[in-house]
């Protein structure tokens, strides 16, 4: 097969994650219509184990509200709770990625982890693409009671993490990723 040039490509190459966004969002629409295309990644069993959730507003607080509990519980201390509080507030918009795991007897639960995952990463992806600085986030607390209970998760839903969503911040600069050593993660077998 020749090489060509191909634009699925050269924005998978161009990807980056913006750790600092301005506080510009797209709105829902634009995050649906986005979403409409990542909902085409590799689902065994057509299951369609994953929803997403915007947090935007003042549910921004409540989510610092609970990671700040989250952290008190766990004994983390006040310093570690007013730091967990003040982390959704680094976005207007955060995309919370959860998996919803459906009964099946050919599909488990890792494996639609895995779908839900896919469904994130093609979101991150089609977000960058459009232009908007995105940071996938996550950390310990990330399946804690207090903050399954703040985005009303069910019994049978996890949360992976958050797209963080914004502006790009003005002069950033787009470096291309470091190189991977391709010979210590990549085996042929024949």
């Amino acid at each position: 097969m020749a090489e060509t040039p191909s634009p699925v490509f050269d924005a998978v190459l161009a990807r980056r994650s913006y750790s600092k966004v301005t506080p510009e969002t797209p709105t829902t629409a634009e995050v649906e219509r986005l979403l409409e295309a990542a909902a085409t990644m590799p689902d065994h069993a057509g299951l369609a184990p994953w929803r997403v959730i915007e947090v935007r507003g003042a549910a921004r607080e409540r989510l610092g509200d609970a990671l700040a509990a989250a952290a008190e519980r766990a004994g983390h201390g006040a310093d570690a709770a007013a730091s967990q509080r003040a982390k959704p507030l680094r976005a207007e918009l955060l995309i919370a990625i959860v998996a919803g795991y459906r009964e099946s007897e050919k599909v488990e639960r890792w494996e639609q982890d895995v779908a839900a995952a896919g469904v994130a990463h093609a979101l991150a992806l089609l977000l960058d693409d459009a232009g908007w600085g995105v940071m996938w986030r996550s950390g310990h607390l990330t399946r804690t009671p207090e903050v399954a209970a703040m985005h009303g998760l069910g019994p049978d839903e996890a949360l992976l993490g958050w797209l963080y969503v914004g502006g790009r911040p003005g002069g950033t600069r787009r470096e291309r990723h470091a190189t991977v050593d391709l010979a210590a993660r990549h085996t042929v077998l024949g």
